[in-house]
């Protein structure tokens, strides 16, 4: 006995050790919360995107034991991990939405920090280290895509090098260390760049742009993990067609994030100016939003002329996202007919955006103020009702049982789906065993705070003896 107890001393010290090792490094730095109820997901976005770095991270180091990036066989290795390796076909698909999220997240935090005036609370400089973390967030995810070799990779290639090559001074020296000479090896270096350069950078930038308080909700994480794994099992992401440099190739659009630039491009005016110069004044412009702003207060609706500035360019995104979708449907006409777009029109439409986009927005924001001072105003005279929904604690023991069974259910589908072969199920099976596991721990954790409302009884007073009447007698004890 008293072996154990020294073993167990020795053990807490050793741990000990180690966390006053660790006290003054970034780990121990950087303090996370765990909310104890829910709390809205938008005030810490940034911390969903930075999960999914993590899952990409995971997810991209186990395609690396099968993927080849060398020109002519970098296809053939994706297509054999999409159906040849086990579990292959559910990591890529993981891996690619998982990507897409990143970046969506990425610009939901921005837009979300933007309208609610975080910047203003002397985070000048996270703003702008997130305005730069974005654009590198885009160009990890394109030159993840690009590394594939498919038709859609060699259009983003070839897009890629003729806007670099477009740079006056230093276009073409960059084009020769992106690409090298004649695209020989530029799958090696866009390897490079997405699995080292780029993430070592991303690192860098998060810990400038990280705060030192982080909010980890465990249900909202499981949730957005199981909507990726739900993404990849409905939409699984196909290989595309293999580029061969002697088949014509087809119609093909980039990436969603990238096509508001192919618009322009298609445009066919200059590529410097509409494929490198515009995005940057726009990347400018909003990394200096926090030196512009002198309103006082942080509401959008105290903020009208950045918040109708920030909707008009939200439009104008947009916009232009679906119109570098759109290809004209008539088959008849010949490939350069379809994929060309009118400049003059083009352009009109994005002039007139800025007046009518401001001025529509300007307005509403003015009458939402109006209708909000009103609303305020009523409900000050008026009675105040509330009638929030309780769950008894009976209610919420069985919803946890039935989600408990429910969760075992679909751990046997998974398990038996992927024996299978139902990849697509499989998958969708996964990320709803997640998104069930956040319903059940949130359910538990609601629980346990209705429990901590309930008041406890006082403890019972002893009884006080009854008075004497004329009809009961007193009992005397001899002495």
């Amino acid at each position: 006995m008293v072996v154990s107890l020294k073993r167990r001393n020795g053990l807490v010290d050793f741990f000990y050790w180690i966390w006053d090792g660790l006290e003054r490094t970034v780990f121990i730095g950087t303090k996370f919360s765990f909310p104890a109820r829910f709390v809205s997901p938008f005030g810490f976005l940034g911390m969903l995107t930075f999960v999914i770095f993590v899952i990409l991270g995971i997810t991209g180091a186990l395609l690396m034991f099968y993927y080849q990036p060398i020109l002519d066989r970098a296809w053939d290795s994706v297509a054999k991990i999409n159906d040849t390796v086990p579990y292959g076909f559910m990591i890529r698909n993981i891996h690619y939405h998982a990507s897409n999220a990143m970046v969506l997240l990425a610009v939901l935090h921005m837009y979300y920090q933007y309208f609610s005036g975080r910047y203003k609370i002397r985070n000048e400089i996270i703003w702008v280290t997130g305005v730069v973390l974005g654009t590198v967030t885009i160009l990890e995810a394109f030159t993840g895509y690009d590394i594939i070799f498919s038709e859609r990779a060699e259009l983003a290639i070839s897009i890629a090098a003729s806007l670099t090559n477009s740079m006056p001074v230093v276009g073409p020296t960059i084009r020769d260390a992106m690409f090298g000479s004649g695209f020989a090896d530029f799958i090696l270096r866009f390897y490079t760049m997405h699995v080292f350069l780029l993430p070592i950078v991303m690192l860098g930038l998060m810990a400038v742009h990280m705060p030192r308080f982080l909010v980890f909700d465990v249900p909202m994480v499981m949730a957005i993990s199981g909507a990726i794994f739900l993404t990849g099992g409905v939409f699984p992401v196909d290989l595309g067609s293999k580029f061969e440099p002697t088949v014509p190739p087809g119609i093909t659009v980039p990436e969603w994030y990238l096509t508001g630039i192919y618009a322009f491009l298609r445009t066919q005016y200059d590529k410097f100016v509409t494929g490198v110069l515009w995005p940057g004044i726009f990347i400018v412009a909003i990394a200096m939003t926090p030196f512009i702003d002198r309103y006082k207060k942080f509401s959008w609706k105290d903020r009208p002329i950045v918040t109708a500035f920030g909707i008009t360019g939200i439009t104008q995104v947009m916009v232009t996202t679906y119109w570098g979708f759109y290809i004209t449907p008539d088959v008849t006409k010949p490939l350069v007919a379809r994929l060309v777009i009118d400049p003059i029109f083009f352009y009109l439409i994005m002039l007139l955006l800025v007046p009518i986009g401001f001025g529509f927005s300007y307005m509403m924001i003015l009458l939402a103020k109006e209708s909000e001072r009103k609303a305020k105003l009523a409900a000050s005279k008026g009675p105040h009702k509330a009638s929030p929904i309780n769950l008894s604690g009976k209610w919420i023991n069985w919803l946890i049982v039935g989600l408990l069974a429910f969760q075992v259910y679909l751990n046997i589908a998974a398990y038996n789906a992927a024996l299978s072969g139902m990849k697509n199920f499989a998958l969708f099976l996964t990320g709803l065993i997640l998104m069930v596991f956040a319903g059940l721990f949130h359910l538990y954790r609601h629980g346990l705070n209705e429990a901590k409302k309930i008041p406890t009884p006082p403890p019972a007073e002893p009884e006080s003896p009854k008075p004497l009447d004329g009809k009961e007698s007193a009992v005397t004890l001899p002495s």
